[in-house]
């Protein structure tokens, strides 16, 4: 495949794949799932969000926020309540388990970073990150 050899984008989807299927394994083990910890993650970082806003800050469908919400109140990880000057919208609150199932899934994802990374010296992860950054920004310096 020597024509793929030479194009980023082949390069970068591979390693999407790699990354993606290595995470996808390490939160099974861990008995969670990724749209979990974005979510938690979000809220932790928001404050107390709208449901709708937290959709928009993970990136997730909010069909999909919907579901895992459920499953993230009933753990005790969140709670749900009504806005106070506005009722028909939902705020979304981080508890204290919530707080430590965010620190537990934190080392999942760093077990999993290691792992990915492993292939690059240590000076090589910084740089590496900053490229990916900008380029899953979508940012066009032109």
């Amino acid at each position: 495949m020597d024509r793929l050899e030479g194009r980023a984008t082949w390069w970068v989807s591979r390693a999407h794949l790699r990354a993606h299927a290595l995470l996808q394994e390490l939160f099974a083990d861990a008995g969670a799932r990724a749209y979990h910890y974005r979510l938690l993650a979000a809220v932790e970082e928001a404050g107390p969000i709208s449901q709708a806003d937290l959709g928009r800050a993970a990136e997730l469908d909010r069909s999909d926020v919907s579901v895992a919400l459920v499953a993230l109140e009933a753990s005790g990880f969140v709670t749900r309540a009504p806005h106070p000057s506005d009722r028909r919208r939902i705020l979304v609150a981080l508890t204290a388990p919530g707080r430590a199932e965010l620190a537990r899934l934190d080392a999942v994802v760093d077990h999993a970073q290691e792992r990915f990374l492993a292939p690059l010296a240590e000076e090589e992860r910084a740089g590496f990150l900053d490229m990916v950054r900008r380029l899953g920004s979508g940012a066009d310096p032109a």
